[in-house]
């Protein structure tokens, strides 16, 4: 039934458990999984600097080799449980201010048909200031989300 799922990770104990899940999944189904994270954007802010940049300025580049890193770091947890389950397995990481808009592009640019995903079932005014990735994913993706709790 499902060919490619993705699963975005954000380094919690819930997002390592929606990977085991979609893991099993893909097994069953004999599908592939593809493993996501979404780093910050750059967000430079010299302009309230003058012609010097701030000590610890950190450059584009620098920025995009540290996301890079850090997704590295985060998704080897995607890639040693496919590997443990015999999966096949890709992974990427990205930068974007919004998560889940990163999310809905990447499962449509990699021909995924579901995406598994946790929630941290935040209620009431965390939620509102905090915000909920997994429910603006499920409002806006065109394939279905599963949310593993």
């Amino acid at each position: 039934m499902f060919k490619n799922i993705l699963v975005p990770i954000d380094g919690s104990p819930l997002s390592r458990r929606a990977v085991e899940r979609a893991v099993r999944l893909a097994k069953q189904q004999r599908a592939r999984v593809t493993g996501l994270w979404v780093g910050p954007a750059w967000e430079p802010n010299l302009y309230a600097y003058g012609d010097a940049a701030p000590p610890g300025f950190v450059s584009r580049k620098q920025h995009a080799a540290r996301v890079k890193s850090a997704g590295a770091r985060h998704l080897r947890a995607v890639t040693r449980a496919a590997a443990a389950a015999g999966v096949p397995c890709t992974c990427t990481s990205v930068e974007g201010a919004f998560p889940y808009l990163e999310i809905i592009k990447t499962a449509r640019r990699q021909g995924c048909d579901l995406i598994v995903m946790a929630s941290h079932g935040r209620r009431g005014i965390s939620r509102l200031l905090l915000g909920s990735q997994t429910s603006k994913v499920l409002a806006l993706a065109d394939i279905p989300v599963l949310v593993c709790r």
